[in-house]
């Protein structure tokens, strides 16, 4: 079951309280009244009204159609902003270099659709823009790039600063295996030599 209720000519600039309705819509009714009845928006005391008005033509229209209606399943579906007239004013505000700037007073409707329907399902994300809907499905081409390895420009200073480290520890290692192996080439030499020299002390 649906019902709707409409506020007009409420004071303030649809701007404004376009604020105030983004914050309730597709809320439940208990969460939304909390939000309205905090809110230091000056539009939130009359589109509060506005949803209490809805509330209770739900009521009426359940009692209507012999139908029970839990008043707290009731969720906002709908709720816009219209536009409304600018009061004619004759009132003007200095402006630089001689010039006037006019004061108008803004006007807007308030519309506000309460429903005890299921809710569609829905994902955490932004809104998408459009009213009364948030549908906001995770892009593939984010899920792709955060399963691939990074690369490119960003891993290329990593890499060049992590070989020449490698590097300077291989051929630390092979250095010192080539000197062992002159310290002990060295050594057998000299130990030839000294032998060869007993031998020919001895034949002598």
């Amino acid at each position: 079951m649906e019902a709707i209720a409409s506020a007009k000519y409420l004071r303030g600039s649809p701007r404004k309280a376009r604020l105030v309705v983004d914050m309730i819509r597709g809320k439940d009714v208990n969460r939304a009244l909390a939000i309205l009845r905090y809110s230091s928006k000056r539009a939130s005391n009359l589109i509060e009204k506005c949803m209490r008005s809805a509330i209770a033509n739900a009521n009426e229209a359940a009692e209507k159609a012999n139908v029970a209606i839990d008043p707290d399943d009731l969720w906002v579906k709908t709720a816009f902003v219209d536009r409304g007239p600018t009061k004619n004013r004759r009132r003007v505000r200095p402006a630089p270099q001689g010039r006037a700037y006019r004061e108008q007073r803004h006007f807007c409707h308030v519309t506000i659709l309460l429903s005890n329907d299921a809710r569609p399902e829905t994902t955490k994300g932004r809104g998408n823009g459009k009213r009364g809907t948030v549908t906001d499905v995770k892009p593939a081409k984010l899920a792709e790039s955060k399963d691939r390895k990074r690369g490119g420009a960003a891993a290329a200073p990593r890499a060049k600063r992590v070989a020449p480290k490698a590097q300077a520890g291989e051929k630390s290692a092979s250095a010192k295996s080539k000197e062992g192996s002159r310290s002990t080439a060295e050594g057998e030499k000299k130990a030839t030599k000294r032998a060869s020299k007993k031998k020919t002390k001895a034949d002598e």
